[in-house]
């Protein structure tokens, strides 16, 4: 089982820029997409279905703005839309497709880069979806939890952390909260694969060629149940794939 996750920065700015070319390239099982920026309006999604895949969508109310979207070649046996608190599903960031030995939640969490009061947000945010993780587990099979956190976990996840302290993305609150949210039972898949070495970014600003000198962050993330731990046989960042300020994030299980 292939899943890749994608924050596009943007669903049709993405398929202007190739993205269905190298979907078929890539052919993932399950392809996770954050930021699709739909609105209400109906996404084309026929390009998708040509290549043998069910499409899923969860947008945001608020056209051009946040929103994930699913896309699956394994039937899922059930499909959770959100998770229940209208402030947040008005912003589409929660898709959970259940299959038969594993469910594979798509989220797009808050950034808070834009004010204070959206830093608070999503510091509430963090809080709440830890949580409700924790009220769902129980009742549905392991979880991958795919998306686009808008947090680093560590030092070695952004490439100037001591500037950073204090940035959105890499608050000790933010460190903090992630690190309990392993403890509480998940395997952070690339780590897992790849240990402690650095230089290794999912986001880089389009100012100032960060892209090109590698000045990024890791912010997209693959986290897995520790039960489906023995099961993953690989893990990537994959920086070539340029549709979106973001790159894609790949886990593959047995």
């Amino acid at each position: 089982m292939k899943i890749i996750t994608y924050n596009v920065n943007g669903y049709r700015s993405a398929l202007s820029k190739g993205l269905l070319d190298w979907v078929q390239e890539a052919q993932p099982d399950v392809l996770c997409l954050q930021e699709i920026k739909a609105g209400t309006a109906a996404l084309d999604v026929a390009g998708f279905e040509a290549l043998g895949y069910q499409a899923y969508i969860h947008p945001a109310q608020k056209p051009g703005y946040s929103g994930v979207a699913t896309f699956t070649k394994i039937a899922p046996q059930h499909v959770e839309y959100g998770c229940g608190t209208e402030c947040y599903d008005q912003e589409g960031r929660v898709l959970r497709l259940d299959f038969a030995d594993c469910a594979v939640l798509n989220v797009y969490m808050p950034s808070g880069t834009s004010s204070e009061e959206r830093q608070a947000f999503k510091v509430e945010w963090l809080h709440f979806f830890r949580r409700y993780i924790e009220q769902i587990k129980g009742s549905v099979p392991p979880l991958i939890i795919g998306g686009d956190y808008n947090c680093c976990q560590r030092d070695i996840d952004l490439h100037n952390p001591k500037a950073n302290q204090k940035s959105p993305g890499f608050t000790p609150e933010e460190r903090a909260w992630f690190a309990d949210f392993l403890a509480d039972g998940f395997v952070d898949s690339f780590r897992h694969h790849y240990g402690d070495s650095t230089g290794h970014y999912s986001w880089w600003t389009f100012r100032a060629g960060a892209r090109a000198r590698n000045v990024g962050w890791r912010l997209d993330h693959l986290l897995v149940d520790q039960s489906l731990q023995p099961r993953i046989v690989n893990a990537a960042l994959l920086p070539d794939v340029i549709h979106s300020d973001h790159c894609p994030a790949v886990v593959e299980l047995s």
